[in-house]
């Protein structure tokens, strides 16, 4: 069960500049993250997003209602304290990726996998010159150290970036997804969908999940504020 949820202690969230940094205040005192450092961001259109979620809430402050806010804890408390740590972990689903396994029946998941996953390795193949080989099922494919080393150069170094990639990396099971959005190969919903084809194929074979699909809905949700941060500006 989830614990009791904190009452809203505030009349308004806003955006206080300091020094370059965008701080997030409640009634003019600056929120800390669970770390106890300064929720802060580097981009203005990133604060005042944050800002909104706090300013969302109703009676009660849900952080399931604020993804952008959790993730940006995540990179402020962690991403950007072991950042070749995160990095390294993003790195470790580019040796065993979801685009790379593919279904040898039946025939329609077979060309769905296709259509959604070959213009991923394409672009990883001609933009960042790493090309991946193929498998089917669960047997491990052992991918060229070439295509590693060159997938693994486009992992962003900055923190806010870098903690994006990560969430969308282990949203989807996908670096490759996750670096293509991050390069604007792929749109939010494209990558979204090429994620979930087998979902997408057993849901329509086996009927809605309401409970699943509550749960993917949150997902989501997670995977659209790590694309709000890779697409600020």
């Amino acid at each position: 069960m989830r614990p009791p949820l904190r009452r809203r202690f505030y009349e308004r969230a806003s955006v206080i500049e300091d020094e370059g940094a965008f701080c997030i205040a409640l009634d003019h005192r600056v929120v800390k993250t669970p770390g106890g450092r300064t929720l802060t961001s580097p981009r203005g259109v990133l604060a005042e997003a944050l800002a909104a979620e706090w300013e969302s809430q109703q009676d009660a402050i849900d952080p399931l209602k604020m993804p952008l806010t959790r993730l940006a804890n995540s990179i402020i408390d962690r991403v950007a304290q072991s950042r070749s740590q995160v990095a390294a972990e993003v790195e470790k689903y580019l040796a065993s990726d979801l685009v790379c396994y593919r279904a040898d029946n039946p025939q329609g998941l077979v060309e769905r996998q296709a259509a959604a996953w070959d213009p991923v390795l394409n672009w990883a193949s001609t933009s960042l010159g790493a090309r991946f080989f193929l498998g089917t099922g669960i047997r491990h494919v052992n991918q060229p150290r070439e295509a590693l080393r060159a997938a693994r150069a486009a992992i962003p170094a900055d923190p806010w970036r870098l903690g994006a990639v990560h969430s969308m990396t282990t949203l989807t099971g996908s670096a490759l997804i996750a670096l293509a959005v991050a390069q604007a190969a792929l749109s939010l919903n494209q990558a979204w969908s090429a994620a979930h084809v087998d979902e997408d194929w057993n849901l329509e074979l086996w009927g809605r999940d309401e409970i699943a699909l509550k749960h993917r809905a949150l997902r989501f949700a997670e995977f659209e504020a790590a694309g709000r941060v890779l697409q600020a500006e």
